[in-house]
């Protein structure tokens, strides 16, 4: 009983943090890209230059719909379905983000371990 609570913690802790860090950056996306594109056109950061703005609201509507999906409470579905697909669609996401910064020759680290979060929460939350 103990091993199950305590994996059990770490996922709710592993969701808890992605939410937020995808809350984050989806805001700061929406918020802060248009005018961090106008200053710093070649800065790296949570903007993405060189995107068009429909292309980058997108991809900060999806985050954002993906971190309150990984904590949202409701089970409409069968037990934890719901945070086990936006799990799958973020680590999409992070796919798709790591190929994008990578052909940028910039790192694409933080992509990764957000990756191997939302791998932990979908193999964890899988049903036994």
């Amino acid at each position: 009983m103990n091993s199950i609570l305590s994996m059990s913690t770490v996922l709710w802790f592993a969701q808890i943090l992605m939410a937020g860090l995808f809350l984050f950056a989806g805001f700061s996306k929406i918020f802060a890209h248009r005018r961090q594109a106008v200053v710093h056109p070649q800065r790296p950061g949570f903007g993405l230059p060189g995107m068009r703005d429909e292309v980058v609201s997108l991809i900060a509507i999806l985050e954002i719909a993906g971190a309150i999906c990984l904590v949202l409470p409701i089970d409409l579905l069968p037990p934890y379905v719901i945070p086990r697909l936006a799990a799958a669609a973020l680590a999409l996401l992070m796919i798709v983000s790591s190929i994008y910064h990578a052909r940028r020759h910039e790192t694409a680290v933080p992509n990764v371990v957000l990756f191997l979060m939302a791998i932990l929460v979908i193999v964890g939350r899988w049903p036994h």
